[in-house]
């Protein structure tokens, strides 16, 4: 379209109809089945009925609480992405945002303490790896974000904090990198550990991209008018 002749670019955000909701929905479906599994776990040590496959757990303490600040910082932090790409300035997401950070690392240390304690299992050595890599990656992209939201430097938090998000939900991904590649190739701890390795992968992936994309959305949001 040719340019307006003696019009000025001025720029006037646009809205998009669903950009509020749609992508916390999409977060919280993620780790659906994640927080699930960690509320029968939970209900389990409690003294319930067994409704998963057994574990032996040298310590109950850890795993409660990862289970609990894996499903507060799942799901309260979904809403944290309500604006879309724009990160969001409220009140409400500064303070939901001081209740992540604590969650979060209690996600990632309590994760580096059932790796490094616990008897490894399936995936062997290499999924040991990948679970050190995701946990430090995690605790080392919110120390990073709550550096930056410290400097004001809000797109570097929001990057951050979308990073450690995406690495939270390895567990959401994994149930479709499991679910359907055992279906097409012979488990082992090998495939075990790449199937695993590529739920937190496909996250940091996703979260890249959409890091990326948002100043691009913002700087397309221009539009000429007449002077």
């Amino acid at each position: 379209m040719t340019p307006l002749v003696g019009a000025e670019v001025r720029r006037i955000p646009l809205r998009r109809r669903g950009s509020t909701w749609r992508l916390p929905v999409a977060l919280v479906a993620l780790s659906v089945i994640p927080v699930l599994a960690g509320s029968a776990r939970l209900a389990e040590l409690a003294g319930g009925p067994a409704l998963l496959p057994p574990r032996f757990d040298p310590s109950p303490v850890p795993l409660v609480v990862h289970i609990v600040s894996v499903i507060v910082f799942a799901v309260l932090g979904a809403f944290q992405f309500s604006g879309g790409h724009r990160p969001t300035r409220s009140p409400w997401h500064n303070a939901a945002g001081q209740v992540l950070v604590v969650a979060g690392m209690l996600v990632a240390l309590s994760a580096l303490w059932l790796t490094l304690f616990h008897p490894r299992t399936e995936g062997g050595d290499l999924l040991y790896l990948f679970r050190l890599l995701a946990a430090t990656g995690m605790f080392t992209s919110l120390l990073l974000g709550s550096t930056a939201i410290r400097r004001r430097d809000i797109a570097r938090h929001h990057a951050w904090m979308t990073r450690a998000y995406a690495l939270a939900l390895g567990a959401g991904t994994q149930v479709f990198t499991l679910g359907i590649g055992e279906t097409l190739v012979e488990p082992s701890n090998r495939s075990t550990a790449l199937l695993q390795g590529a739920g937190w992968a496909i996250n940091l992936a996703v979260a890249e991209w959409f890091i990326r994309r948002g100043p691009a959305r913002r700087s397309a949001d221009v539009i000429a008018v007449p002077r």
